[in-house]
């Protein structure tokens, strides 16, 4: 029973370090540099690629197997919500936006 416990803590101690290190590692090495300023554009676009990356499956692809379906409820509702972000610039507006046109669409149809 003592080698399962030790085997269970060894465990969680590597799959801290794999976590930490590959976040730990940029921050030690870069935070003395200073870095060129196309890097920063890029770097700054990545949180919009990822979250892109996220969404759009789900919103223009349907069904198993999967196929391309564009008109979706959530698709079409996704539209007026995208517009809303992009005038407010406000997260809890967009989400309460986006909520409350799903559930009236969805309840209309």
């Amino acid at each position: 029973m003592l080698e399962n416990e030790y085997d269970f803590i060894l465990l969680i101690a590597g799959m801290g370090l794999v976590t930490y290190i590959p976040r730990w590692l940029p921050l030690f090495f870069l935070s003395q540099r200073k870095l060129p300023q196309w890097l920063v554009d890029w770097l700054d676009l990545i949180p919009v690629a990822i979250l892109s990356a996220l969404i759009f499956p789900d919103l223009l692809v349907t069904g198993s197997p999967r196929h391309l379906d564009v008109v979706q409820l959530k698709s079409v509702v996704a539209i007026p919500t995208f517009l809303f972000a992009l005038k407010t610039r406000s997260l809890g507006g967009t989400v309460l936006v986006g909520m409350m046109l799903f559930w009236l669409t969805s309840s209309l149809i």
